[in-house]
């Protein structure tokens, strides 16, 4: 007769704080996810992306405000499958509306959900932001995602349904002008984001 196959150990937080700086750590459902920093074409869609949204809604310039986004902000929710234990998201976007959070927590990460996410896709993130982390975001109630593919260049568009579900709405690509919740405030370039 065989051994029973041992349950995985389930990491914990002082996993993720054991990870080299130069690369990126999140933990969902128990299971540790290290990727490399994002390469060259991410980080610039990223940073490109945050300005053109940052400037007229986190700043004020030229835009509401009312805002503030900030680029790969650390997220701890409660993960409800293990009592006293979370999961770790780091987004490479996130937005939280001023009047949710008026003030930056003192912590190194943040407790709150935020009102709208982005992930910048690539070969090595795809998976785990589509199938472990917008769950996770749809569960912790963000009303906002989007998601960018640098190669395809692409923006889709999800918002959160009543039953905490995401709705997806429209994918918009290469070069449109485009105005999306829920910043639609403004008309964003698309074609500033590929621009090399």
């Amino acid at each position: 007769m065989g051994q029973p196959a041992e349950k995985p150990r389930r990491a914990t937080y002082a996993d993720l704080e054991a990870v080299p700086p130069n690369k990126v750590a999140e933990l969902i459902r128990g299971v540790l996810h290290v990727m490399p920093r994002p390469a060259p074409r991410h980080a610039r869609v990223a940073s490109r992306l945050g300005a053109k949204l940052g400037s007229p809604f986190d700043l004020g310039d030229g835009g509401p405000g009312g805002w503030q986004i900030l680029v790969e902000p650390e997220i701890h929710f409660p993960d409800p499958a293990s009592p006293g234990e979370l999961d770790a998201v780091v987004p490479d976007l996130a937005g939280w509306r001023i009047e949710r959070m008026p003030e930056l927590p003192e912590t190194a990460y943040f407790p709150l959900a935020p009102d709208w996410i982005c992930e910048v896709l690539s070969s090595s993130t795809e998976r785990v932001d589509r199938d472990e982390k917008m769950p996770i975001y749809a569960r912790e109630g963000v009303q906002h995602a989007w998601l960018v593919d640098p190669i395809h260049r692409t923006l889709e568009v999800f918002s959160l349904g009543p039953a905490r579900e995401w709705e997806r709405g429209q994918v918009h690509r290469d070069a449109a002008r485009v105005r999306i919740a829920p910043f639609e405030a403004i008309e964003l370039d698309l074609s500033v984001l590929w621009t090399k």
